[in-house]
């Protein structure tokens, strides 16, 4: 599986700490290239709009706030990206009910394969 997640840049944007570095080490040994998970929603919008990027995993509430700016900007720029959360499908908005969600706590294995689906799904 590592092989086609091999090089691939990916935004990781999770406000727990222990929870960003646990995704971060797994994407990394997995191949991909990840600059150190973004915490804050303003840093997250300012990367996503900045920062060259193929793929990203967004949790949803940052502190109290809401990552679907950030999820706009991506759609924008056609970077795929998912959402972990302990979020219901149905309680997302309804643009966003239809993308890929994982719950936490989030498995190794889901999280690689979501993410493999996601970046060789045609466009």
């Amino acid at each position: 599986m590592a092989e086609p997640l091999k090089g691939l840049r990916v935004l990781v944007v999770e406000d727990e700490y222990l929870i960003a570095s646990w995704i971060e080490d797994i994407l990394n040994a997995a191949g991909c290239v990840v600059a150190e998970p973004i915490t804050h929603l303003a840093q997250a919008q300012e990367a996503a709009r900045e920062n060259a990027y193929d793929a990203a995993v967004l949790d949803i509430n940052l502190r109290g706030e809401r990552v679907y700016p950030v999820a706009e900007i991506l759609s924008e720029r056609e970077i795929p990206y998912f959402f972990v959360s302990t979020y219901q499908a149905n309680d997302l908005p309804a643009g966003y009910q239809g993308r890929a969600k994982l719950g936490k706590p989030l498995k190794s294995e889901q999280l690689l394969q979501t993410l493999s689906s996601l970046v060789s799904a045609p466009v």
